[in-house]
């Protein structure tokens, strides 16, 4: 019962806190909507970049996969940095001299208005079948396991499941529909904080616990019991390999940080260049630390539970928690993992609605759609994807390599045609528009055909890179038949004070020392 009180009361604490912070805004603004007024300071887009990327399917998808595979999963995150290195250095500059809301807006400006439909097509699509039913599954195993739903309900453990996931689905719904971004940054802000403070007390706990008071000694025994679950160097045919840093991993990340709309929407809300350089960078450095919250517990449960668990890797995190917290932080970390799960979902919302919003509806079908009605179209885009989601959550059960791996391996049908066309756009100026909207078809075919159909004997993240450069191939064939109608100049609109943060180049060059130095340190480990 304490459990469901602390619960509820954090989570009441949030929902306050949002309002009170957003009672005087206008929010029915594009700006202020879909942008949150182009105020977001370094601090709050860190906390909610932070808070949209780590939701259940790491903390759950993430610590099953560790307690299975060991630390070769870090790739996923320790690379995080370098590219957010890129989007603080490169990118975001490019963006906010252009005055942009959505990335597609860049694809028209850069290519045409096909083009620009398109890519937001694909990603309305791939915000549906992939990464928000991921997230409410996973987010449903969370509260399910930790306050046994389908116990107290009496009904069956599938019912459960799907009470958590409508529960979750609806609430999330309500910050996104009626707050827009500012209200997600927000809440994402003090449950991002929460999360790392939280996440960080689980595996302090438990090694505590397991050294008999001295963390360092239980470390040393979690490490002694399994000193092959430390090692950052995946083998050929491990999950995931050393090799794919150098092919499609690297591809991958340059699109997810510094070209999805999800993620990259907070740095486009930035009152200026230096906060949203600052943003962009201390997540680099959050990206960094995150292991110790959705890595190294999982190997901690290795230690606990054995193997006992490997057919069901998804489970170790719940089980995790409730073995080491007290019954008195169980429910506030429940809140906070329910506020990383809220967050995903209602940012992945708000960002399909400025997409269909701005790219689709405004561009298509009411070219002079006033602020108010968008934001009214928004809201209601964003309840029908909703909608959409939950039904299609149950639907991600029982992935055989954890639904980490699922969502990657979904991840790939639309990131790395997207990814093509965007550095394409940047870097290689004989690339036409037709050549842009040819590559967005083949990769796509490529990839579904040689992961899905053929499931071809290479690693997926492998089949990223050979993906890529076989889309650079058909961009530069096509574009010799169909070339580029004029050259693309990149105009400043003064949107925002372009003055870049002084301390930019230093960051930068740390982060890169720190990753290339944790592979160094725990290579063949």
């Amino acid at each position: 019962m304490y459990t469901v009180i602390t619960f509820v009361a954090f989570t009441a604490f949030v929902a306050f806190y949002s309002w009170y912070k957003l009672r005087k805004e206008k929010l029915n603004s594009q700006d202020g909507y879909f942008l949150g007024g182009r105020s977001l300071t370094g601090v709050v887009i860190a906390g909610s970049m932070l808070l949209t990327n780590i939701s259940t399917e790491h903390l759950i998808g993430m610590n099953g996969s560790s307690y299975k595979n060991g630390f070769i999963i870090i790739a996923w995150e320790v690379t995080s940095a370098l590219a957010l290195v890129a989007a603080a250095i490169y990118f975001i500059p490019k963006y906010l001299k252009m005055g942009l809301t959505t990335i597609p807006q860049y694809l028209e400006k850069r290519f045409d208005n096909a083009t620009r439909t398109l890519v937001a097509l694909f990603l309305m699509i791939s915000f549906i079948v992939t990464l928000i039913p991921i997230v409410l599954y996973t987010g449903a195993i969370n509260i399910e396991s930790i306050f046994n739903i389908s116990e107290v309900l009496e009904v069956s453990k599938e019912q459960g499941l799907w009470i958590s996931v409508v529960s979750i689905g609806m609430l999330g719904s309500v910050y996104a529909i009626f707050g827009g971004l500012k209200a997600v940054a927000i809440s994402d802000t003090i449950n991002g904080y929460g999360l790392l403070v939280g996440g960080v007390a689980i595996p302090l706990l438990a090694l505590i616990s397991i050294g008999d008071g001295n963390p360092l000694e239980g470390l040393s025994k979690v490490y002694k019991h399994s000193p092959e679950k430390f090692n950052v160097i995946g083998a050929k045919d491990s999950v995931l390999p050393f090799g794919v840093l150098f092919t499609g991993l690297i591809i991958n990340q340059l699109y997810f940080w510094s070209m999805n709309q999800t993620i990259i929407q907070r740095a486009f809300g930035a009152k200026n260049l230096v906060e949203a350089q600052k943003g962009l960078l201390f997540t680099g450095v959050l990206k960094i630390l995150v292991p110790i919250i959705i890595i190294l517990p999982g190997v901690i449960g290795y230690y606990y539970f054995g193997d006992s668990l490997y057919d069901n890797q998804d489970m170790i995190y719940p089980e995790l928690i409730k073995k080491v917290l007290p019954v008195g932080l169980v429910g506030i970390f429940a809140a906070i993992v329910l506020g990383a799960v809220l967050s995903t979902f209602n940012s992945v919302l708000n960002s399909a609605a400025t997409i269909f919003s701005i790219d689709i509806y405004k561009r298509h079908l009411e070219k002079t759609c006033s602020d108010k009605k968008l934001v009214r179209i928004g809201k209601l885009t964003s309840t029908v994807l909703a909608v959409f989601a939950i039904l299609a959550a149950p639907m991600v059960a029982n992935a055989p390599d954890g639904l980490y791996q699922l969502l990657q391996q979904l991840n790939g049908i639309f990131f790395i045609p997207i990814a093509s066309i965007m550095l394409a756009g940047f870097f290689l100026k004989r690339i036409s528009a037709m050549g842009a909207k040819v590559s967005l078809f083949v990769g796509l075919a490529f990839y579904i055909l040689t992961t899905f159909v053929f499931k071809v004997d290479i690693h997926f993240v492998h089949i990223w890179g050979i993906e890529f450069l076989l889309n650079l191939a058909v961009m530069f064939g096509v574009s010799h038949f169909y070339p580029a109608n004029s050259e693309f100049n990149e105009e400043d609109l003064h949107v925002v004070d372009m003055k870049s943060w002084k301390y930019t180049k230093p960051m930068a060059m740390l982060l890169c020392v720190i990753t290339i130095l944790i592979y160094v340190l725990l290579g063949n480990n």
